[in-house]
């Protein structure tokens, strides 16, 4: 039985790279309304007699993401009976399956009702959380905490802070990457990294979509630099420990790729296959804090068992 959900969780995930780059791939080349005012179906239709490439993009991610719906309720479900016992299992499992359906019934309220791109700039942020919870359910699955022996690691309160911090923080940085997508402010700007290198203190002169890339640009800017900065310090506080280290190192190298293939995008004026690859390097990059965040949560309540142990023994001896 194990070795189905570790299967499981390895095709799980691969489905959830899929739906990533699906969804990314629907808003990139406007195939949002593929299938027209009709979900589940196509145009009210199982197969529709009019195909347009658009029709096929958004379908093919309606199927990907049923598929990727049934596979991750299914390891979630076998995760939950078999590896309960390990302290995130349970927790990982409904997260999968929550934010997976969640993600489903916005994008499906999208094509019906129709929502500002505000809302629809949600998506991509919601289907994040349900890739990284898959995939740090499959890290867990293949005990890859016992191969690096992270019951070791004890990561600094100041440090966990951060941690949490940073995690969020690059949530926000999606949500703006999303909504420069969704508000078709990506070549709203002609140079990089300014709106105009020329001028590039012209904040006057901007309009609302200018507002919204350069806001972007400004948050993933201080991603950067954070990432930078807290590199430095993992490696220094931490450069013994195998998981810290090179987590770190992985950190830093999709940083840079990220801030390169977003450079990119406004060079190759919107190239599909760099605009793709932007999508999955800072999936990566979320998923792997998401490990960091897991850790620290772990440290958090070993610290908090060892100050329980230590005030009731120092009651005993009162």
């Amino acid at each position: 039985m194990i070795k189905t959900i570790k299967w499981l969780s390895v095709v799980s995930t691969m489905c959830m790279i899929f739906v990533l780059l699906g969804g990314a791939l629907v808003t990139k080349t406007d195939s949002g309304m593929g299938c027209g005012r009709s979900w589940p179906l196509c145009e009210g239709q199982i197969l529709p007699s009019e195909i347009t490439p658009q029709l096929v993009i958004e379908l093919s991610h309606r199927i990907v993401s049923g598929i990727g719906g049934i596979m991750v309720g299914v390891m979630s479900l076998l995760a939950w009976i078999k590896l309960g016992h390990i302290r995130e299992v349970k927790f990982l499992s409904f997260m999968s399956i929550f934010f997976l359906v969640f993600q489903a019934l916005i994008g499906a309220a999208a094509v019906m009702w129709g929502q500002s791109d505000f809302v629809l700039a949600l998506h991509f942020g919601i289907s994040l959380i349900s890739f990284a919870a898959v995939f740090l359910l499959m890290l867990l699955i293949f005990e890859v905490d016992r191969k690096m022996d992270t019951r070791k690691l004890f990561i600094q309160k100041k440090h966990r802070i951060e941690i949490y911090l940073l995690t969020g923080y690059t949530l926000l940085v999606v949500y703006t990457g999303a909504l420069v997508r969704h508000a078709n402010a990506s070549l709203v700007c002609k140079s990089w990294p300014f709106c105009n290198n020329s001028t590039p203190f012209a904040f006057s002169d901007f309009r609302l979509d200018q507002w919204i890339q350069m806001g972007h640009r400004l948050a993933a800017g201080i991603l950067f630099f954070w990432t930078l900065s807290f590199f430095i310090r993992m490696i220094r506080y931490y450069r013994n420990n195998k998981v810290m280290y090179w987590g770190s190192v992985a950190l830093i190298v999709l940083i840079f790729f990220q801030v390169f293939f977003g450079a990119m995008i406004i060079f190759t004026t919107l190239n599909l296959a760099i605009a793709l690859m932007h999508a999955l390097v800072i999936s990566c990059f979320f998923s792997l804090l998401c490990y960091y965040f897991l850790l620290a949560t772990r440290c958090s309540a070993l610290e908090q068992v060892n100050t329980k142990t230590v005030n009731v023994g120092h009651y005993s001896e009162t």
